[in-house]
């Protein structure tokens, strides 16, 4: 039986686990040449994938418009095509590029781009409405996002979005935007057994708001993967921002906190992949976790976690005891 979940106050049902489909945009290139993609990536697996998604019990897709500058939300639309009905589509806005090169080349928060992006959505979706419909920049001061809200209720009104989110790992700007959002309903964030986000969970309770986990899989270190990555994959050329990959290899530091839990993580028999979820499943009843993919062997590896269900208590139990020491080390750290 697949574990359901519901979107906050929108009342959407969704499947307990969703596909985050960055990966499957293919590359994605900032003017200074930094890879913001994954990658090439194979359209008709990624096809394939989704299908097999959808027959193992998904419902929940999420997307963005700049995710290989369009390309996933033109590969997503084509495999849900018919099937529409079947699921819920979330995708976001607010990063500007160029569809015919590839190139991210900047951020547009006005009210007007708003609605231009969820026009070019629908139009690469082959829909007329979105489900879920995300801004797209985390650290937009709360005054600007605040200023979009009218404009997203007037979307809402027209039926061409059903409710509307933010994807952001600041608490109090997430706070202050659901507060004064009435079709707010999620907050899409950083969450994982890595990097957990207490702080924010406690936001999504008090406003009755789902919990979508980026970075679920830590954007595949709790996959258990240690390859070499390429140059034209976000991931081997890190920026700033992501911590889990130095020279296109896990980081020391994060790999050492993956093999202290592995064991905790697997102990019922799962996958250490399927453990990092069921992990999330148990840490809220609100989490949605979203865990990327390019392949069947993935979407079908991850979607098993909805008949294992929830970590069981002990282990979840365990992997906190494991990294109690490390998260109040890193609770200190950003006081």
């Amino acid at each position: 039986m697949t574990i359901t979940r519901v979107l906050g106050r929108s009342g959407i049902e969704v499947s307990a686990i969703g596909l985050g489909c960055w990966a499957i945009g293919g590359p994605l290139w900032g003017e200074d040449g930094q890879p913001y993609g994954w990658g090439e990536v194979d359209d008709d697996e990624s096809v394939r994938a989704i299908h097999a998604a959808l027959d193992g019990g998904v419902a929940f897709f999420d997307t963005a418009s700049n995710y290989g500058a369009g390309h996933s939300e033109r590969v997503l639309g084509r495999a849900l095509a018919g099937r529409r009905d079947r699921v819920v589509i979330a995708t976001k806005f607010g990063h500007t590029f160029q569809e015919a090169t590839r190139l991210a080349t900047g951020t547009d928060h006005r009210p007007a781009y708003a609605v231009a992006s969820l026009q070019e959505s629908l139009r690469r979706l082959g829909t007329d409405h979105v489900d879920l419909f995300q801004l797209h920049l985390n650290d937009l001061p709360p005054a600007a996002a605040l200023d979009l809200v009218d404009t997203l209720e007037a979307e809402v009104t027209k039926g061409t979005i059903r409710a509307y989110g933010w994807s952001t790992d600041d608490p109090a700007s997430a706070a202050a935007f659901a507060a004064a959002a009435p079709h707010c309903t999620a907050i899409q964030h950083d969450q994982s057994v890595l990097r957990d986000n207490a702080e924010m969970l406690a936001v999504c309770a008090a406003h009755d708001l789902a919990s979508i986990n980026r970075g679920p899989l830590a954007m595949g270190l709790l996959t258990g993967a240690t390859r070499s990555l390429g140059t034209d994959d976000v991931r081997g050329r890190a920026p700033e921002w992501l911590h889990w990959f130095v020279d296109g290899r896990p980081a020391p530091e994060w790999a050492e906190r993956v093999g202290r839990v592995r064991a905790a993580l697997t102990a019922d028999g799962r996958t250490l992949a399927q453990g990092a979820l069921g992990w999330l499943l148990a840490r809220s009843p609100r989490t949605v976790p979203i865990p990327g993919f390019r392949t069947v062997a993935q979407v079908e590896e991850n979607l098993a976690t909805l008949a294992l269900g929830p970590l069981p208590d002990d282990a979840y139990a365990e992997v906190e005891r494991l990294l109690a020491d490390l998260r109040s080390a890193d609770a200190g750290a950003k006081v």
